[in-house]
Parts: structure tokens; sequence; C-alpha cells
């Protein structure tokens, strides 16, 4: 028995080890996002891996702010397949030419170096954006239908001594080898594995964000705002909120938005109305943008974040994605955060052949993704300080901005994927391997957040 072993804890006789052999690793996936589907993406080529995804809703609906995708989650779409990162590229708008760098420009819109670009985050090649729709419409296509049920709300998971079984809302049942619940920032799975009174489960708002948003035609936004933002992705700073704008829908539509930190909701939790007098002595860019807004704040939602969980899974079941690490979205890497877990998990399921192995594989993609990606939910944090002028003043220092950004963005964008799926192996080998620690003194690396 190894020591990250389920509960599969009855002496088994030659004949049934010998029907371990021969049948499939049961995985059932909670949550059918971008998480969700991209694992499926990737399990589907494992002839030992019998997967199903179960998603809560009917149906997909057109929702999201959109994605500009890092170079980080690209690399992490064509570790798991060439066919995941195709389904991205064939879904989104190009920023510009192929061979063209394009980048989020953050600039600065308010106070006496208005106009100083301090940042060109997520820098790549033919850079690409997408709506959230999109994308899933695209990793959809790769997962066989029968592998996908919709209308299926977690309830209840119940681990045994054969594995989980998991209710859902409308009374069915589900049995599995292991569960991995991609199921979003309110995730039933955090519930389980953490308990529902651990004070890291529920989601936080700790700097008072509300995200005042608003979706138009591009050929509307033209009318309104300069045309170079319904093509690019800026971000515009100043204390009394950053602005952004993203191109998608192959450039048709785009979405526009005001992020305000420190807002006084109601007792009730009402919203403010987006004001544009406040901004008056913002860039005219900027102006503009925050007027287009308030036309119409209906897209508009409060943002959340997790604390730092002290673990990742639970005897057979794992979350991965926003079930895990939810991050305040100004860092532009909570996708691909979920698909660098989608990459680690898939290549582990490459070595597990018997249901005893599941456990050594959940320990080994917590110890290695747990500390990457909750340094990026800090960092994100500290990204919106610093985009509403509330960190130390960094704001009157471009070029202190210019090197924090710098050195952030080269810790989300280049890290080494295949170093990471290569450690998370190293230590499942191990562990299964009979190692007394399970680590063979390899840990990932990590990130100080300054």
């Amino acid at each position: 028995m190894y020591k990250y072993a389920c509960l599969y804890t009855k002496p088994k006789s030659t004949r049934e080890e010998m029907a371990d052999q021969q049948r499939k690793i049961k995985i059932a996936i909670v949550g059918g996002g971008i998480a969700g589907l991209a694992l499926g993406a990737g399990l589907k080529k494992k002839e030992h891996i019998d997967f199903h995804i179960y998603e809560s809703v009917p149906a997909y609906k057109d929702v999201g702010a959109g994605l500009a995708l890092h170079m980080n989650a690209i690399k992490a779409m064509t570790l798991i397949g060439p066919e995941v990162r195709q389904a991205y590229f064939s879904k989104a708008m190009e920023m510009g030419e192929e061979d063209k760098e394009m980048s989020t420009e953050v600039i600065l819109a308010h106070g006496p170096n208005q106009g100083e670009l301090v940042a060109e985050l997520g820098k790549a090649k033919g850079r690409k954006t997408v709506s959230r729709a999109d994308l899933l419409d695209g990793l959809l296509e790769l997962v066989p239908k029968e592998n996908i049920s919709f209308n299926k709300r977690l309830e209840k998971i119940e681990e045994s001594n054969d594995g989980v079984r998991i209710t859902f809302k409308d009374g069915s049942e589900a049995h599995a080898d292991c569960m991995i619940g991609a199921d979003g920032i309110h995730s039933a799975t955090r519930s389980f594995i953490l308990g529902p009174d651990h004070p890291a489960t529920e989601p936080k708002n700790h700097d008072g964000w509300q995200i005042y948003r608003t979706m138009v035609t591009s050929e509307f936004a033209r009318e309104h705002i300069n045309p170079k933002w319904t093509r690019t992705v800026p971000i515009l700073l100043g204390p009394r909120g950053h602005i952004n704008t993203i191109p998608l829908n192959k450039g048709t539509r785009l979405s526009a938005g005001v992020a305000v930190r420190g807002v006084k909701f109601g007792t009730k939790g009402e919203v403010p109305d987006l004001d544009p007098e406040m901004y008056k002595d913002y860039s005219e860019d900027a102006q503009r943008i925050v007027r287009l807004v308030a036309r119409d704040t209906s897209a508009s939602w409060t943002a959340a974040d997790h604390d730092h969980a002290p673990t990742y899974y639970k005897g057979c079941v794992a979350m991965m994605g926003d079930a895990a690490h939810a991050s305040m979205p100004f860092a532009g890497n909570g996708a691909a955060q979920a698909l660098e877990d989608a990459a680690v998990l898939d290549h582990l399921f490459s070595k597990v052949t018997e249901p005893d192995q599941i456990g050594a594989a959940f320990s080994a993609y917590d110890a290695t993704r747990r500390p990457r990606s909750q340094a990026v939910v800090d960092l994100a944090r500290k990204f919106g300080r610093i985009y509403a002028y509330a960190e130390d003043g960094m704001h009157e220092d471009p070029t202190k901005m210019k090197q924090f950004f710098g050195g952030a963005a080269g810790f989300t964008n280049n890290a080494d994927l295949q170093r990471q799926n290569d450690d998370a192996m190293k230590l499942f080998e191990s562990a299964i391997g009979g190692d007394a620690n399970g680590t063979n003194g390899l840990a990932p690396e990590g990130v100080e957040v300054v």
C-alpha cells in the first residue's frame, strides 16, 4: 500500500489484482469550465483512463469579460496537446500580426506622469483575445459528447473503500475511483476538502472590489472611444478605478470595464452607480471609456478571490482552477493557472494505472501547483493595489513600477512548465516507489511576492 493511497484498504485476491490491471481508472470531473474541459481533452487520449465531466448548468452562456491569455497559458495548452492550443487560436482574435509581439499595455491615466507606459504584460507573438464562451466552445469540441453531462449540480461527496460516490441535486449519482472538482469559486468540492467552516473555504473581497462592465458592438464603441482601444488591451490606471477594454468575438464586440477598489456597498449589498464625474482628472481616453461603461453597467460583477488553502486534495478528491485558487483578475492569469493545473494533472494521470496510485498523484499535484498558484493569487492582489495607487506611493515612481511589473510578468509568463510537469512526475514516482518522504528531495520552484 502506498503512503498516499486513497481508501483502498481491503486486501485483494490474485483474481482481483488481475481485474484491476485490466480495468480503466475512472475519473469524475465536476465542472465543465476551462479547467475541466482542458483536462478532459487531455485524458481522452489515454486508453487506461475513463473520465466523465459533470457540468452544473444546462448549457453554456455567453458570460465573462474576455481573456487575453498570457504565454504560460499557451504553453500549458501545448503540453496538454496541440489540438487544445489550436482550439484557442481558432476561436480567438489576433491583436496583431503573427510575427509581431503584442502585449497588454499598462498606462498611467492620472497624476503628473499621465500617459506613461509602465508595463507590457503577457507579451507574445501574434497574441490574441477571446471571449470565455468562445474558448469553451472550442474546448467542448475536443471532448466526446458521451463524456459530458449538463445540468448536474454537485450536492454531496462520499468516500468509501472503493472510491468516491457523488450525488447531484437532481437525485442522480455517479461513482468513480477519484473526483476532481473544477466547480468554480463557490466550489462545493473546496468545502468538502477543507470543511465548510474553514476560514479559507469561502471567497473573499478584502479590498472591496467592484467591476463595472459593459458589452457593446465594436462599431458602437468606435463612435465613443479612441478606436485604438477596440483592437488592443489597455489598462489605464488611477486612484478611483482602473479602466480596460478587451475585443471579443473576432473583433465584433468590445468588453469595457472600470475596476474600483474600496466600494461602499449597501446594507443589502447594493452597488453604487458608476459616476463619470469622478474621473474628470483622468486622461481623455480613460474618461471616454468610463462614460461608455456608465451608459450600461448590466455586465458588472463583484470581484472575489480565495485565501490560501492548506491543501488541494483529500483522499481521492482534489480541486483545480478557481475551485482551488480563485484570484482577482488584475494579473490576467486566472485561466492560465487553471490550464497549468490541467497540464500537470493530465501528465500525472498518464502514469496512474492502479487506483492505489491516485493519492500519490494528487499529493504530487498539490506539492507542485499549490505554491505557484497561490503566489499568483498574492500577485493579483498586489497588482490591484498598485493599479489603484494604493501601494506605498509606487505610482509616483514609474521606474519602480516598471521594475515590479517586469519581474511579476516574468514569473507568470516565462515559467518553465515542462519542468513543472517533470517535477510533479518525479514526486509521484518517488512516492509510489516507497520513498519515506514522498519527495525525493525535489521541491517545485516558488516565488517571493514582494
